[in-house]
């Protein structure tokens, strides 16, 4: 096969050139030249291309195929589609490897499965089977890291589930550049997502990410994949989330929850228990939140500490929720509630290493705030949601009714919420407080 020709294209004006500079001539830029494939070998011509009626086109329903594991499959939207490009991405020791290598494991039984390993050997992966006593004698491996080799053995094999250990250890010999620089991750990433559709294997690609979080190489990547799911948690905590941020077959948002442990990955069914903490007795500054996460309803403890600040400029740090809308949030507890806390330091956590950034989380908050200033703790039966605006009015959050079931299926005696998220019937167990105003919602928290 005739090598392709390659260019280097500058990533700010488009301008190309035949060999790379440190700086784009055309446009000056320092560091913007890219090596890209620039000829395949050789012209097509074009046909005619014809529009189709949409109104014409016949829709058929999405099979799925399940992975067996029923918290990936939530994420993934009820689990695979025929030639679905999944990109995963997480810190380095995560779980991801050993996430895809359980569930290959459970879909060897039932279909021809592939895992191309392009950072471990075959050895270092068959050890880690063994050690997770895996029934992997359905799954077939290859350590390779060249493309062009992965996408024959993707032919000859036809699997049906695929999996490649990670995209930035591969390389293709249509290009010149290193494995992992910006120009192998697309190419190669474009050449597996196009085999997937035309195939119709399903293919998990793993990617790495960079210090700030966000998967390593070009942003293109996460544009060329039909899901891309993010791998949170400490690495301290047994507990693993898996987020899906974009799913063309699913609901966005969609979380997963899984506790690591010595035999692998365990799904969490009830990750509502975990996210909350088990108290022996009611403690200041500590409000359940009634979140959302996808289509599911969590449950979610929120932890205040206000003290006394010791330097000229108080500190506002949160974890797990967005400071400056913490900021926010004592500006209108002063201005509509009377509550001050410019001489006090305040500390906002999300337990159990969650992230929350919808606006329902306003109201968990500020109660929370209030709580650990007075030193009154919130009773223990009492979950809370409600988007607080700077006029002070506690505004609806979407999907009231779920968040109201959730509390009461686990136990919640009352529920603190916006006016307009007031059940028009009753909730059995739940005792429902409706509040229109955020000092209406701090004086109804005082008479509990």
């Amino acid at each position: 096969m005739a090598k392709a020709k390659t260019a280097f294209v500058c990533t700010d004006c488009g301008a190309s050139a035949l060999q790379w500079f440190g700086a784009c001539p055309s446009c000056g830029a320092a560091g913007t030249l890219t090596e890209t494939v620039a000829d395949r070998g050789g012209r097509r011509l074009a046909g005619d291309a014809v529009p189709i009626a949409l109104s014409t086109i016949e829709t058929q329903e999405v099979e799925r195929m399940p992975t067996g594991l029923g918290e990936l499959d939530r994420v993934l939207g009820g689990g695979l589609v025929a030639g679905q490009v999944v990109l995963i991405g997480g810190d380095p020791g995560i779980g991801k490897s050993t996430l895809l290598l359980q569930a290959l494991a459970s879909l060897g039984g039932v279909c021809k499965t592939l895992y191309v390993s392009g950072e471990e050997s075959a050895d270092q992966v068959a050890m880690r089977a063994r050690r997770l006593s895996l029934a992997a004698g359905g799954v077939d491996l290859l350590a390779e890291i060249q493309l062009e080799k992965i996408t024959a053995t993707l032919d000859a094999r036809k699997p049906r589930v695929a999996v490649v250990d990670s995209i930035q250890t591969l390389w293709s010999d249509l290009l010149q550049s290193a494995p992992g620089s910006v120009a192998q991750v697309r190419e190669c990433a474009a050449q597996l997502a196009r085999h997937a559709k035309r195939s119709g294997t399903a293919l998990f690609i793993i990617g790495h990410v960079t210090k700030e979080g966000a998967i390593a190489g070009p942003r293109v990547l996460e544009h060329i994949v039909d899901t891309v799911l993010y791998f949170e948690g400490d690495p301290h905590s047994a507990f693993r989330l898996v987020r899906a941020v974009k799913n063309r077959f699913g609901a966005v948002n969609e979380l997963g929850v899984f506790a690591m442990t010595d035999k692998g990955l365990r799904a969490v069914t009830n990750p509502s228990a975990f996210f909350l903490s088990r108290h022996g007795a009611d403690v200041a500054g500590s409000c359940v939140l009634a979140t959302l996460e996808g289509t599911r309803p969590l449950l979610v403890e929120i932890q205040a500490l206000v003290d006394s600040a010791h330097a000229p400029n108080p500190r506002r740090l949160t974890v797990g929720l967005e400071q400056n809308r913490l900021a926010m949030l004592l500006a209108v507890l002063h201005r509509h509630a009377g509550i001050a806390t410019m001489d006090q330091d305040v500390f906002v956590n999300a337990v159990g290493g969650v992230r929350i950034a919808e606006p329902a989380a306003d109201l968990a908050v500020s109660l929370a705030v209030v709580s650990s200033l007075g030193n009154r703790p919130i009773p223990g039966k009492l979950v809370v949601f409600g988007e607080i605006g700077l006029a002070g009015e506690v505004r609806p959050a979407p999907r009231g009714q779920d968040r109201l079931k959730e509390a009461a299926k686990l136990g919640f005696e009352r529920a603190l919420v916006p006016k307009a998220n007031q059940p028009k019937g009753k909730i059995a167990g739940l005792k429902v407080i409706a509040v229109e105003r955020v000092d209406q919602a701090v004086a109804a928290l005082r008479n509990l």
